[in-house]
C-alpha cells in the first residue's frame, strides 16, 4: 500500500485570529522567485515592492522583519502569487511555523516571534498546541 502524505494545513499553526470576519486576513503578492511557499511561512514584506518572500537572517530588502505568516501555499517559482496572510490580531504555534532558510537558531526564531508580537495588533507566537 502506498504512502499517503498529507499536506500542511493552516490548523497547524494558527489557533486564533481576530473575533472581526476578516480583520487579521490580508491579500498580499507573494514575489516570484521564492519558489513554493507552505502554510505557516512567516513573511517578510520588501520595501520598495511591497511585495512578500520568507523571512530571511540575510536580507536587506525589509523581508528580514516578519510581516506576517502564509494562510495557504502558493507556487511562487516563476511567476508573482496573490496570497491571504494573517498580518495582524492572531495566536500561533511556534512549532508549526516555518521560515527562510537562514533562519535556524533560537535567537533567530526568537527574533522573529518578537517582530510578529511588534506588529499592530500583534500576532502571538505560543509554544504548545
Amino acid at each position: 500500500m502506498p504512502d499517503i502524505l498529507e499536506g500542511r494545513y493552516a490548523s497547524d499553526w494558527l489557533k486564533a485570529e481576530s473575533h472581526n470576519s476578516g480583520y487579521s486576513r490580508e491579500e498580499v503578492i507573494v514575489i516570484s522567485g521564492a519558489g513554493v511557499v507552505q502554510s505557516g511561512t512567516v513573511l517578510g514584506k520588501i520595501t520598495a515592492s511591497g511585495k512578500y518572500k520568507p523571512v530571511t537572517v540575510a536580507a536587506v530588502d525589509g523581508s528580514q522583519n516578519a510581516a506576517a505568516i502564509l494562510l495557504d501555499p502558493v507556487d511562487a517559482t516563476s511567476a508573482d502569487a496573490a496570497a491571504v496572510v494573517i498580518a495582524r490580531e492572531a495566536i500561533v504555534v511556534q512549532q508549526g511555523l516555518l521560515y527562510g532558510a537562514d533562519v535556524d537558531t533560537a535567537a533567530e526564531r526568537l527574533a522573529v516571534h518578537n517582530a510578529l508580537r511588534a506588529l499592530n495588533p500583534p500576532i502571538l507566537v505560543r509554544e504548545g498546541a
